[in-house]
C-alpha cells in the first residue's frame, strides 16, 4: 500500500513528508493505522548525528494507533486493537526481560539498523530505495508495519493522542525518579530539564512522596510548567540551585538528582554530583553524544560522600506493565498527559514542530493523523 511519511535521506536535513510503499506484515508483524506521535528529542539526536543509526530512515518512535491487519503467528492481537508502541521491543523471554528489565531486552540490539526484527529487511520504501523505521517503529507516518514485541495492547476508551506519550517520554520520565532514582518519601529531588522527560520526571517524584522538587531549567515557560506538574521551587542554573538547595535542606542537598535535558553534556556531570548529598544518586536519563567519551567528576567525592552515578534507559521500567499503569494513573486523575501537549501539529508541520521544540516553546509537540 502507498502511505504518507517523514523520511530523513541524510545527516542534518530537513524532515522530508512524501508518498512511500509500504508492504504487508511479515510473520509476527502487525500493520497499525497510526492516530497520533509524540515529537521526541532522540529523532532530534538522529537528525544531528548524536545517534548514529542507519540512514535513510522513517523517523517516529512515540506512537499510538489501530491494528488493521496481523500477519500469521500473531494470535493476541487483532484487527481494531488499539496499541501504544514501545521503543525498546520486550520479547518476554530473554535474560533481561524474564528478570524484569523489559527496558534491557535483547531485541534492542536491531534497534539501529531499523530494519525489521524477524528478517532485517525492510517494509518501507521510497524512491527505489528501503528505509530503516526509528526504533523498529517508525511513528511519523500514516501507516507502519512493526514487529508484535514492540506493541502494547490498550483499552479503547484511552485518548491514542495522549497514549502515544507513554511510549517513550511518559514512562522514560516517571521511572527516571521511581524506578531509576528510587526516590522515597520526604526526599528532597532536582530534576535538571523540563522537557517531555523532565516533566514526567517531576510527575513521578511528586507521586512517590517527594517533599521538595527543583526544577532546572534555563526557559521561564518551562520553569512554570514545571511548577503545574509538581515541583515546588524552580532555578534558571544548577549553579542558581546550589544556594537554593542548601538552605531548603540546611546543607544536607538532594538526595536524588535525575538528568533529563535535552543534549547531555558530560561537562556538566560535576555540578550534579554538587547537588547531591551524601549517599545520594545521580540518574543520567538524557542522551549524550555517541562519540563523547569524558565526563567533569571528582572521583574522591564519589567515593568519600559514597554518592552514585546510574544510567537509565526507558526510566528502568517494563512497558508491558508501566504503560497500562501509567494510564490507570490517567484515568484516575494523578498523572497529567493533557498538560504535557502543548501544541499539536499535522505530518506536514513536523520541521516546525522540531523548530519549536529546539526553540524550548514546547514541553511535547504531538502529530495528530486524520
Amino acid at each position: 500500500m502507498k502511505t504518507k511519511a517523514a523520511v530523513l535521506w541524510e545527516v542534518n536535513a530537513p524532515w522530508s513528508v512524501e508518498e512511500i510503499e509500504l508492504d504487508a506484515p511479515g510473520p509476527n508483524e502487525v500493520l497499525v493505522k497510526l492516530a497520533a506521535s509524540g515529537l521526541c528529542h532522540s529523532d532530534e539526536h538522529v537528525v544531528t548525528g548524536d545517534l548514529p543509526f542507519e540512514l535513510p530512515m522513517v523517523g517516529g518512535h512515540e506512537g499510538a494507533g489501530v491494528v488493521q491487519q496481523v500477519g500469521a503467528n500473531v494470535s493476541w492481537l487483532a484487527p481494531g486493537d488499539h496499541v501504544v508502541f514501545g521503543f525498546i521491543p520486550s520479547c518476554g523471554r530473554c535474560v533481561s526481560c524474564s528478570t524484569g528489565h523489559q527496558n534491557l531486552c535483547d531485541l534492542g540490539a536491531y534497534l539501529g539498523s531499523g530494519k525489521q526484527i524477524s528478517d532485517q529487511t525492510s517494509r518501507h520504501h521510497a524512491s527505489g530505495k528501503d528505509l530503516g523505521i526509528m526504533c523498529l517503529l517508525g511513528t511519523f507516518a500514516q501507516h507502519t508495519v512493526v514487529h508484535e514485541a514492540s506493541c502494547i495492547k490498550i483499552e479503547k476508551d484511552v485518548p491514542l493522542d495522549r497514549a502515544c506519550l507513554l511510549g517513550c517520554g511518559v514512562v522514560t520520565g516517571w521511572g527516571s525518579s521511581v524506578y531509576a532514582a528510587e526516590v522515597k518519601p520526604g526526599d528532597t529531588v532536582v530534576v535538571v530539564g523540563v522537557g517531555g522527560i523532565g516533566a514526567n520526571a517531576i510527575q513521578g517524584a511528586r507521586i512517590a512522596g517527594a517533599k521538595q522538587i527543583i526544577a532546572i531549567d534555563p526557559i521561564e515557560f518551562k520553569r512554570e510548567k514545571a511548577m503545574e506538574f509538581g515541583a515546588t521551587h524552580s532555578a534558571n542554573s544548577m549553579a542558581e540551585a546550589v544556594p537554593l538547595l542548601q538552605e531548603l535542606t540546611r546543607g544536607a542537598m538532594a538526595n536524588k538528582v535525575v538528568m533529563t535535558m535535552g543534549i547531555g553534556s558530560g561537562a556538566v556531570i560535576h555540578e550534579a554530583m554538587a547537588l547531591t548529598a551524601k549517599g545520594g544518586r545521580v540518574v543520567v536519563t538524557n542522551i549524550h553524544p555517541a562519540m563523547e567519551f569524558g565526563a567533569s567528576i571528582s572521583l574522591l567525592d564519589l567515593t568519600l560522600m559514597e554518592k552514585q552515578l546510574v544510567g537509565s534507559l526507558f526510566g528502568s521500567g517494563n512497558p508491558r506493565s508501566d504503560i497500562p499503569k501509567l494510564l490507570g494513573l490517567y484515568r484516575e486523575g494523578q498523572l497529567d498527559l493533557d498538560g504535557l501537549v502543548t501544541r499539536t501539529y499535522t505530518l506536514n508541520d513536523i520541521n516546525e514542530g522540531y523548530r519549536a521544540m529546539r526553540d524550548g516553546e514546547n514541553i511535547r509537540g504531538v502529530i495528530k493523523y486524520d
